[in-house]
């Protein structure tokens, strides 16, 4: 009994409780070791690959994007595949970590170029989450999130053109894409599709002009005052002249 019990101590000795690591795709992430320093070796292992040791690397191709920082191990432009277990052995005690890494795609639909009082549907799809990861949404000129992976514009709005930003939260780690939104039409455009559906006969039109030679009288107008100005511009600049 004695035996058993000295085994099981020393067993417990040799393996350190791990750390849960979070990365998205294409940044760089450090796997801390569990330790600040070692004496004799230090060996960094993804899964059952060998990556790294104080005097030699391994030939797998994850090797060419991480380095050892000390007894860290840094990976630069992460992937999907670099997701699972990592081992640090150090001085021959075992800590296991693993690593989550998120693939995360913000799109809206039908498109990013939305039209006024149209309807659209934004959606932060998270690929490799990690139970307790919270997806939100944070919306142009506000600080208030929606917490919600999904989120429904019905109808448009011109304040929903601008930046938006998906945010994903997992434990102490946060994590963002950004989507950028196009919203096409204003106020003044919808007045004018308005006063051509009421104005869509000669008989709705006042005089019982269409509405097109309405519009090109307006036009006529302007054309008429700005030539009015630029006569009276001129007619001051030859006065200045004379005299």
């Amino acid at each position: 009994l004695f035996t058993v019990i000295v085994f099981f101590s020393v067993l417990g000795a040799l393996s350190a409780a791990g750390e849960d690591f979070f990365a998205k795709v294409g940044q760089k992430v450090t796997l801390n070791c569990g330790v600040s320093s070692y004496r004799r070796s230090l060996t960094w292992y993804h899964i059952n690959d060998f990556l790294h040791s104080v005097d030699q690397s391994g030939s797998v191709e994850l090797v060419q994007r991480s380095v050892l920082r000390q007894t860290n191990l840094e990976i630069s432009s992460v992937k999907e595949t670099d997701a699972g277990q990592f081992t640090c052995f150090a001085d021959g005690t075992r800590h296991n970590h693993s690593l989550v890494v998120l693939s995360v795609l913000a799109s809206v639909k039908p498109s990013a170029v939305l039209e006024l009082n149209n309807e659209a549907r934004l959606r932060c799809e998270v690929k490799g989450q990690h139970q307790g990861c919270e997806v939100k949404w944070r919306s142009p000129n506000t600080y208030s999130l929606t917490n919600t992976s999904t989120v429904q514009l019905k109808p448009v709005k011109t304040s929903h053109n601008g930046a938006w930003e998906c945010i994903i939260t997992c434990g102490r780690n946060t994590f963002s894409e950004p989507l950028a939104i196009t919203v096409q039409g204003n106020i003044q455009l919808l007045g004018m599709k308005t006063l051509v559906h009421i104005c869509g006969t000669a008989n709705d039109c006042p005089l019982g002009l269409s509405c097109s030679m309405w519009f090109a009288i307006g036009v006529c107008c302007q054309f008429g005052m700005l030539l009015i100005v630029c006569v009276t511009v001129l007619c001051k600049c030859m006065r200045r002249n004379t005299v």
